[in-house]
This record gives structure tokens, sequence and C-alpha cells, in this order.
């Protein structure tokens, strides 16, 4: 879900779309509102909206608009002209409302602003609960490597020791000379860079600290809503 919600108004009648936006609550969340003909709604596309608010003024309307609206998959509210609706009805992602004397726009922002909100909710704990999983996997890899550090250590210490003994020996050939220096200096490069182990465990430590914090503070925002 994008950082400003995006509320969809599929209608044809500029009075609808402007008692819908002049009753929506204001504040920070405020989302951004577009409009379109309910007569394209064959065209729409789900990544492009998150609350589609339709009128479905006549039954021919109503056919079409629900339509397109499941095809969709999105969360949607279908205004129905009052009388053809008792109260409201809700069918998977659409819910259906009957469109009550001059409350309808303030009825109808209401809704379409809790939806929102839930959504908004839903995904800052998908996204808590992805990072938790990235920083589980991370920490798995981490916690292999310092397992693995002692070991690797010591086999490129036992290396640089019998390189460097093969180095004091009387009369070795030049080249000889120059393959252990070789393997000796390898040896070291890679002790160095297995030293930088040691401070990977207490990095590794203080990483899952924050993202446990961080997961916890999401958690409870998403429980108080």
């Amino acid at each position: 879900m994008s950082k400003r919600p995006i509320v969809l108004i599929l209608s044809s009648n500029p009075a609808f779309s402007r008692a819908l936006t002049e009753s929506w609550p204001g504040g920070g969340d405020s989302p951004e509102f577009v409009l379109l003909e309910e007569n394209l709604c064959s065209e729409l596309q789900r990544d492009t909206y998150d609350l589609a608010i339709a009128d479905a003024a006549t039954s021919e309307k109503h056919a079409t608009l629900k339509a397109a609206l499941a095809a969709a998959g999105k969360p949607a509210i279908v205004l129905h002209s009052e009388g053809a609706l008792d109260d409201y009805k809700v069918q998977g992602s659409i819910v259906e409302l009957k469109r009550v004397s001059q409350s309808w726009p303030v009825i109808t922002a209401a809704l379409g602003r809790e939806i929102l909100r839930r959504l908004q909710s839903d995904s800052r704990a998908s996204e808590s609960d992805r990072l938790n999983t990235v920083a589980q996997s991370e920490a798995t890899l981490g916690r292999y490597m310092v397992e693995m550090h002692s070991a690797v250590n010591n086999a490129l210490t036992s290396v640089m020791g019998n390189a460097e003994l093969l180095m004091l020996e009387p009369g070795l050939p030049a080249s000889v000379l120059a393959q252990a220096d070789t393997i000796r200096n390898m040896a070291l490069r890679l002790h160095e860079v297995f030293q930088r182990f040691s401070s990977l465990e207490k990095e590794l430590s203080l990483v899952a600290r924050e993202t446990g914090k961080k997961t916890s503070q999401a958690r409870t925002a998403v429980a108080r809503g």
C-alpha cells in the first residue's frame, strides 16, 4: 500500500464525487482522490488504487461496476440508489450501501476511512513480519559464520606456520621460497578477514535487539489502531 492511500471514485456525476470528497474526514492521512467515469470501469488496474467507491445509480451500472470491481479484487464501496438495497451487503471485498437521503456521503466517507486504516495496519504488520524474517535469516548466517570462525582461523594459523618453517629451510630454490611466501601472505590476508568475525556476533546481537524493538513497536501500533 502506498504511503498516501489512493481512493478511486467511479462516477460520471460531478455532484457525487464532490459530496464524497467534501465529507471525507480531515487529518494527516487524507487520501488522494482519483476520478474515473464509471463507463470506463473495464479499464481498472488494481495496482493504481487502494479503495474504489462507485456510483451505481442504476441496475445496469451496478452489474457492470460490480463485475469490474470483483475482477480487480481491491476493497470497494458501491452506492445504490435509495430503495434498491436493504441498508448494506458485503460480498468478498465489496461493500454495497444504500444511498440514504443526505447522509450517504458522511456514512460512505467514514466507512472508506476505516477500510483504509485497516489496510494501513495490515501493511505495517506485513512489513514488520518481512523485516523479522530477513533479520532471522541474517542471524542464522551470522551464527554459522561465527561458529566457523575458530576452525578456519586455526587452519590458517597452521598454514602460516608451516609456510614460515618452509621458508627457513636452507638451500631451497628461489621459486619455492617465493611460493611459500605467497602462501604465507594469502593465509595472513584471510586471517585478517576472519578477524572481522570477532565483532560480527556483537553487531548481529545489536541488530536483532533493534529489529525486535521495532517489531514490538509496530505491533503495538497495530493493536492500538
